[in-house]
């Protein structure tokens, strides 16, 4: 089966329930317009998913899902995405171990908060496995709530150092009455229930994010004292609100609890936020989920992305990149992951951590010349070297302020002039060409 041409799977989990669904219209899948403010602010990405978050010094994405629980309970689980890099490592034995505490509060007006405090620790075995930036750690937590709003505190300390951080949001724990479903829950594993009162073993997806191209987004539908058969519709629709896709999950109506998993292919799915919507008004429920390049840096339009990597090199890549037509984009872009991936080892590509890492650098640095910092000429070339061992700002000359940066080790030496008395710096002809032949060096032999 062509992932292109069915773009939709459905499969039920436990029952023997099957789904169906039809795709609607091709000319919908609009591609959201994302600013490099958004790409390295994701707390306020998430934050708009529905997600709590939490940026520097101690960065955090949390979810918070609910199910039916035993009578009128929900069951609300806590998930937390933490990059292993987020905490300070100390060596123990042959390896080297993280430990942070986790504290949650769920609470409403005039009742006692429902708390839970843990503490909990990592262990990996190198020091490179340290500094990963992915989702590294995911953490979960399980409460037992009445149904009705609540206020969701979470706060997150590191024990090896003073990093600590809070986030919160507001939620409201539903009320599963008879004939109905939960919202779909964004999962990497699940085992299905038969019952309300069984436990739910599951591995949320905090994030809610889907690499393009790469694997597959799990959203995992319960449904609740169904009587007889029902099928029951589901829509996927993007930040323009327009259906992309639409299908239906079969409850056969023979337990208390029946589960099911719509499977959305990454590859097929247009860039952006994406919303999975189960049943009709009034019990309609939703989850929001993004598709992006990469869980590590939220970006989701196309060209933007080939733009912000006009200094990466491999060339010849991203030229096929850019004349590649929209069902080969996928494929193409994760090669060009493999290919400029450093080691394959590791889930991330560190090339274009590094990269996006000095291109934030860069829009930090370098503000005040009327464009993005990495658009200037020092942030090419900081983005493309890195920082250079020496810098020197002369003093003002007629001929306008002249900066000089010093590669020692690459032996270079450049010059960039504010010809206009406006803070505006280029480099000069003679560093510019100096620039380009010792560029294209470094990435020759880094080939």
């Amino acid at each position: 089966m062509n992932r292109r041409a069915i773009a939709l799977i459905l499969a039920s989990l436990v029952l023997a329930g099957c789904g169906s669904w039809q795709r609607v219209g091709s000319d919908t899948q609009v591609s959201p317009e994302e600013t490099l403010t958004q790409l390295f602010d994701m707390p306020s990405v998430y934050r708009r998913l529905g997600r709590i978050a939490a940026g520097a010094p101690l960065p955090f994405v949390g979810t918070v899902a609910f199910a039916a629980g035993p009578g009128d309970s929900v069951k609300a689980m806590v998930g937390l995405s933490i990059e292993n890099r987020a905490l300070v490592f100390q060596r123990e034995g042959q390896g080297f171990v993280a430990r942070y505490r986790v504290e949650i509060s769920f609470q409403q007006p005039g009742r006692p908060s429902v708390e839970v405090g843990r503490d909990e620790e990592v262990r990996v075995a190198s020091f490179r496995e340290t500094m990963r930036n992915d989702e590294s750690i995911l953490f979960q937590q399980v409460f037992h709530l009445l149904p009705g709003p609540y206020h969701v505190i979470v706060s997150l300390r590191d024990r090896a150092s003073p990093a600590q951080n809070r986030a919160e949001g507001d939620f409201v724990a539903p009320v599963f009455g008879p004939a109905t479903t939960s919202a779909p829950l964004l999962v990497y594993q699940v085992t299905g229930r038969e019952e309300a009162g069984q436990q739910l073993a599951v591995v949320l997806n905090p994030r809610g994010t889907v690499a393009y191209g790469g694997d597959t987004l799990l959203a995992y539908v319960e449904g609740y004292g169904f009587s007889r058969q029902q099928d029951v519709p589901f829509e996927i629709v993007n930040d323009q609100d327009s259906v992309v896709y639409q299908g239906a999950l079969r409850f056969q109506g023979v337990r208390p609890v029946e589960s099911q998993i719509i499977r959305l292919a990454p590859d097929s799915q247009p860039l952006g936020e994406l919303r999975v919507r189960v049943g009709v008004a009034p019990h309609q429920r939703e989850t929001s989920a993004i598709v992006s390049f990469s869980q590590a840096w939220v970006v989701t339009n196309y060209d933007e992305m080939l733009s912000l990597l006009r200094y990466f090199g491999h060339d010849n890549l991203l030229s096929g990149l850019r004349k590649a037509a929209p069902a080969d984009r996928p494929k193409l872009w994760r090669e060009f992951w493999v290919a400029t991936d450093p080691n394959r080892s590791t889930p991330e590509n560190e090339a274009l951590d590094n990269y996006f890492q000095r291109i934030a650098i860069a829009n930090a640095r370098f503000r005040d010349e009327g464009v993005s910092g990495w658009r200037t000429d020092r942030g090419e070339v900081l983005i493309s070297l890195g920082d250079p061992d020496e810098v020197y700002d002369a003093s003002p000359t007629s001929q306008g302020r002249v900066i000089r940066w010093v590669y020692a080790n690459l032996r270079l030496t450049l010059f960039f002039q504010d010809e206009s008395g406006f803070g505006r710096f280029r480099l000069l002809p003679t560093s510019r060409a100096e620039f380009e032949r010792v560029l294209n060096r470094v990435r020759r032999q880094s080939s």
